[in-house]
């Protein structure tokens, strides 16, 4: 819906903008959306331990955590939304 004006009276159109589907979306988009602000934290095993991978939105990885919390604590200190993949 798009809100305009017309001789002084609110009105409501309806806005025919197509919705972009989210699995085609551009680089441009996504920072857009602020995915280049979320960092995903997984399980992971290295070396038989257990560990947690921190990958960037776009896979991109960027660090290992012996535990969750100090992955999600050093995700935090980057400013950047922690999520949690399983």
């Amino acid at each position: 819906m798009r809100i305009t004006t017309q001789k002084g009276q609110v009105v409501l159109q309806a806005d025919h903008t197509p919705i972009a589907d989210v699995r085609h979306l551009t680089d441009i988009q996504m920072r857009a959306l602020g995915v280049s602000r979320v960092a995903y934290i997984k399980p992971v095993i290295i070396e038989g331990e257990d560990a947690f991978a921190i990958h960037a939105a776009d896979g991109t990885p960027m660090a290992l955590t012996e535990d969750q919390e100090t992955a999600i604590e050093a995700i935090l200190q980057h400013e950047m939304v922690p999520a949690l993949l399983h």
